[in-house]
């Protein structure tokens, strides 16, 4: 009697789909490294602000080389993207910020980081810039507090704002009461992108 084939035997072993899985994911990984291309997406929190120094590091310290920063995002802990920021200008690789998609509140104070020449943002890429919000409670004198920080964030987050840009403070203050939005062309006109780009062979 022939033995039955089994067609369960010709599928791969669930270790062996993992091992595959495995190696992909490494390829992609290798390949990202390769391309110097950090992708700042979504939420910031300190996860995301984590993950994004620890690749500006590794890539500064693998070459002097431009990083190109590919940024779209609503926005999020204000810390957080305080540690992108400085991260951008304390590495030794010039850092290059692109805009895509959405791009507000602490991905803008992120985009901000680069110089002018190396602010770039894809053609339909939305920017915004508001004052931080506030979630104080608790005690009256710990809202009190709150409310100090909150002020002194907002001062010196236009202040930010203004040396990059060009504004006077006071404009810059007046903007951000209420949320402020940009196309890619009237933030190239505001001096927060400086160029718009459709190809990456547009990045020179």
């Amino acid at each position: 009697m022939l033995p039955i084939h089994d067609a369960s035997d010709d599928k791969p072993a669930k270790g062996d789909k993992a091992e595959k899985s495995e190696r992909g994911g490494s390829l992609v990984e290798q390949l990202a490294f390769k391309s110097r291309y950090v992708l700042v997406f979504g939420e910031i929190d300190d996860k995301l602000a984590r993950a994004t120094c620890e690749r500006l590091i590794l890539l500064a310290q693998e070459s002097e080389a431009p990083i190109q920063l590919l940024i779209s995002s609503p926005g999020g802990h204000v810390e957080s993207g305080d540690a992108i920021h400085d991260m951008i200008r304390f590495v030794r690789a010039p850092v290059t910020t692109i805009g895509s998609g959405w791009v507000a509140s602490a991905g803008t104070h992120i985009f901000l980081a680069a110089p002018k020449e190396r602010r770039l943002a894809l053609p339909n890429t939305r920017f915004m810039i508001h004052q931080p919000a506030g979630g104080a409670g608790g005690r009256a004198s710990d809202i009190a507090i709150q409310a100090k920080e909150i002020i002194k964030t907002r001062e010196r987050i236009a202040r930010v704002i203004a040396r990059e840009t060009g504004h006077k403070l006071d404009k810059v203050l007046a903007d951000m009461e209420r949320d402020y939005w940009m196309s890619a062309e009237e933030a190239v006109a505001y001096g927060i992108v400086g160029r718009i780009v459709e190809r990456q062979k547009d990045l020179g």
